[in-house]
Order: C-alpha cells, then sequence, then structure tokens
C-alpha cells in the first residue's frame, strides 16, 4: 500500500520500522533474547522493502523510530546488518536511525549519540537524534505529564548537539528539537507550539560559527499531528526537513 501510494503520488517514500512492529513482522512466538526477533524482523522488513520497491520504481528511505537507551540492543543489531550490507553493495541497508536519549541527561545523550555517529558514518548511515521531550505518548513511553518546561529546547542545547556531532567526520545527522511538540492526534490550537525556537536556535548557531548558511541545522518536527498549516510552513522555513505524523 505505501509502496502503491508512493508510485500514485509521484514521489518518493519513508519506510520507518519501529522496535515492536519488527518483532511483529518476526512474530509472536520467535526467541526475543536481547532483541534477537525485533532485529531480525525490522532487517526482514528492510530487505522486503528494496525488493518491492524494485517493482513500483520509488526512491525509499528506510528508517527505524524511537530507540531509548534500554533498547540499544535492537538499534545495534540493525547497524550490524547495515554494515554486513555495505560490504556487499556499497550501501547500508537502512538509510537512518532515530535514537531517543532524551529521557538521560544532556551529556550522557551527546556522547551516546557521538559513539554511535563515528560507527554509523563509515557506512553513511545518517543519525535523527532528540532533545528535549515530546509530550504524549508513543511505542511505550509516556510523557503526557511531564513538566512542561522541558517541551522547549534551548539553543544552547542544541549548539552542544551540533559541535559535538559536527566533528564526526563524514557524519549525518539531525536534530529533533522540542518546541512545544506532542504524540498522538489533537485539534490546532490544541497544542503550543513554539517553531519560534527553532528560528532562534538556527540564528544562535549561525553566529557561533560564523557561517553564511541562515539553517545549518537540518531539524526534525515530531509531533506532527494537528499542527495548524501556518505553524508547519513556519517549521520548515526554520530548517525542518522530516515531520512526523500520526
Amino acid at each position: 500500500a505505501c509502496m502503491e501510494a508512493a508510485k500514485k503520488a509521484g514521489g518518493p517514500i519513508m519506510v520507518t520500522f519501529s522496535r515492536g512492529g519488527g518483532q511483529f513482522i518476526a512474530g509472536k512466538a520467535a526467541d526475543n533474547t536481547d532483541d534477537a526477533a525485533c532485529i531480525a524482523g525490522s532487517v526482514a522488513g528492510a530487505l522486503h522493502v528494496r525488493a518491492v520497491a524494485k517493482l513500483y520504481g520509488v526512491p525509499v528511505i528506510l528508517h527505524s523510530d524511537h530507540c531509548q537507551k534500554s533498547w540499544l540492543p535492537w538499534f545495534d543489531g540493525m547497524i550490524k546488518a547495515s554494515e554486513e550490507y555495505f560490504e556487499k553493495n556499497g550501501e547500508p541497508l537502512f538509510s537512518s536511525h532515530m535514537l531517543d536519549l532524551s529521557e538521560e541527561p544532556l551529556e550522557e545523550n551527546i556522547a551516546i549519540c557521538k559513539k554511535y555517529l563515528e560507527r554509523m558514518a563509515k557506512v553513511n548511515l545518517l543519525l535523527e537524534m532528540e532533545l528535549g521531550v515530546t509530550g504524549g505518548e508513543e511505542d511505550g513511553v509516556d510523557n503526557s505529564n511531564v513538566d512542561s518546561s522541558r517541551l522547549y529546547t534551548q539553543p544552547e542545547e542544541v549548539w552542544q548537539v551540533y559541535e559535538a556531532l559536527s566533528s564526526v567526520p563524514n557524519g549525518q545527522f539531525t536534530i529533533a528539537a522540542a518546541f512545544g511538540n506532542v504524540h498522538g492526534v489533537y485539534a490546532p490550537g490544541n497544542v503550543s507550539l513554539k517553531p519560534e525556537i527553532l528560528h532562534n536556535t538556527q540564528k544562535y548557531i549561525k553566529e557561533k560559527l560564523g557561517c553564511k548558511s541562515d539553517k545549518p541545522v537540518s531539524f526534525v518536527f515530531h509531533g506532527g499531528s494537528g499542527s495548524s498549516t501556518e505553524d508547519i510552513q513556519y517549521a520548515i522555513k526554520a530548517g525542518v526537513i522530516k515531520m512526523n505524523i500520526d
């Protein structure tokens, strides 16, 4: 259905695998010790999409969704599969992976992301990392009652991430910074988005770098469902290149 929709729309498509989705593909009875079923299902799904996409003639980005610290064995397994695929085909199996360590202290979040990016850069994998907290609930992670101040990332925090990750040779990364985003479907006006945070952050980092680009950071917009057209357009102008919707 996804491939058919992409072909009809005449554009590329991003196919994303979650940890739970990977386990579902492998089957309920599959041994999931050390996330074995989650890994096998995600890898099998990626291989399936690669084979089928050729029949539809559409470009596909293969991505994996939120991975928190306790799920790192799943993350490791997918990267290993891409490394093995790269050796044989000159490109990674997946296109990108999302590492969500926003629940961890900022310094630890950055350190772990940098460690993984150093590995991923060798096989041309892009890393999507998350800062701050996206409200609501998704994939078993519930932030419905989180302190509202944590829903808004500060420019200084994004700069710390940018400075560390941009030092990795061949490193490709995006940053999912929080600006009031909430997972789930909400009517416009029920979520207090502040996309101006992204604009201010771009300006702050441009000044730090002394560069000509007005958008040195590639942002990701999590919890986009129910956002107004104006907020979405304003966020895109601030450098958002990917938006997640439910």
